[in-house]
């Protein structure tokens, strides 16, 4: 694809976003490769962790426990599929791709979970034209993306798995355990080839929804990603990803200074925790997901609102716009919290926060 059809796709996936990254890793690598993989253990981890490949800077697509990012690979380097837990915005989806992105060199097979998703879509399904015509053939047979990543050895994502009804779920059960799919309507069975895995992602948010299964646990790496352990670590992966975004999206603002992304970061940590971090005071939670990724996306809108309506230089009013319609969604309780919050904590931080404070209240 040319370079000038890539700057018209509006996502593109960690395989094309990071291809110069992915090839000089390929290039500089020393280690090991596992069957069906297309680099070293240790390449892929400096791939997500970050480092240098020879004279190429290797960006950190993972900001957290380096340990962590060990196992899952260590994981995936058996016969085991890899489960990431977490909270919203813990980074369970963006660590997925970028795994499969590394591992495999596509991270574009993917079953995404929801209260719809069927076995088929597990499993395979048909065309049904082409199996009204000429009966059940290799031709009509739609494969799963599981399917594809069996047939290839390479890896495989399942999205929420949790979303989806206990019948999807336990569809893995036998596809895990044995590497094979059954497709007796072709008499036939297809059996994974070496370096095929699926790495999944649930939502501890989720609990409750569809729990799964103890069978299907035992089939999985577990991996609980935390929430960023403190306000240094988080400032730095909003401020790492709205940079991204902002290159890919060309808004044509500047970027958040230091101060706008430790006051958004903070109120968002205060509010995700119930206490103020001198942990002097409580304060009331919203209903809605205070997460990182609710961070991310608020700072880069208020960009595109500079951009478009200001000067391109972010406002308080900008970050007011944004803090109101990420923290207050069920609008009766997280309206309340969101006014006691301002009345009882940001209106006593001082000279400061009186420009944001200011324009939250006028919003209010």
């Amino acid at each position: 694809m040319s370079q000038e059809l890539l700057q018209d796709i509006m996502r593109l996936p960690a395989e094309r976003l990071y291809q110069h990254e992915l090839e000089a890793l390929r290039k500089a690598g020393t280690g090991k490769i596992p069957a069906g993989w297309q680099m070293s253990p240790q390449s892929v981890l400096k791939f997500i962790v970050g480092g240098k490949a020879g004279s190429t800077e290797i960006t950190p697509k993972y900001i957290g426990n380096k340990r962590l990012i060990e196992m899952a690979i260590a994981t995936l380097v058996t016969d085991r599929a890899l489960l990431l837990i977490g909270e919203p915005g813990t980074a369970k989806s963006w660590l997925s791709e970028n795994l499969s992105a590394a591992i495999y060199g596509q991270s574009g097979l993917v079953v995404q979970g929801t209260a719809g998703t069927s076995e088929e879509q597990v499993r395979y399904s048909w065309n049904y034209a082409m199996l009204l015509a000429q009966g059940p053939t290799p031709e009509a047979l739609v494969k799963s993306p599981i399917m594809r990543a069996m047939e290839d050895g390479g890896i495989a994502r399942f999205e929420e798995i949790s979303r989806c009804a206990s019948e999807v779920q336990d569809a893995l059960i036998s596809i895990l355990s044995e590497k094979t799919i059954s497709v007796p309507e072709l008499g036939k069975e297809m059996s994974a080839r070496k370096g095929f895995s699926i790495i999944a992602t649930a939502n501890t948010r989720d609990r409750g929804v569809n729990d799964m299964s103890t069978a299907l646990k035992r089939r999985f790496n577990i991996i609980v990603l935390p929430a960023p352990a403190d306000l240094y670590t988080e400032v730095e992966i909003v401020k790492k990803r709205v940079r991204e975004i902002a290159s890919s999206y060309d808004l044509q603002a500047a970027l958040p200074a230091d101060e706008a992304l430790h006051k958004v970061v903070t109120i968002f940590r205060e509010l995700r925790s119930g206490m103020t971090l001198d942990k002097k005071e409580k304060v009331k939670s919203p209903a809605g997901v205070i997460s990182t990724a609710e961070a991310i996306s608020l700072l880069t809108n208020s960009m595109a609102l500079a951009a478009s309506f200001g000067n391109g230089e972010l406002t308080d009013e900008d970050l007011a716009a944004g803090l109101q319609g990420a923290i207050v969604k069920d609008d009766d309780k997280d309206q309340l919290v969101w006014r006691e919050y301002l009345d009882n904590i940001m209106k006593k931080r001082g000279a400061d926060w009186r420009g944001l404070y200011t324009a939250c209240k006028e919003m209010n």
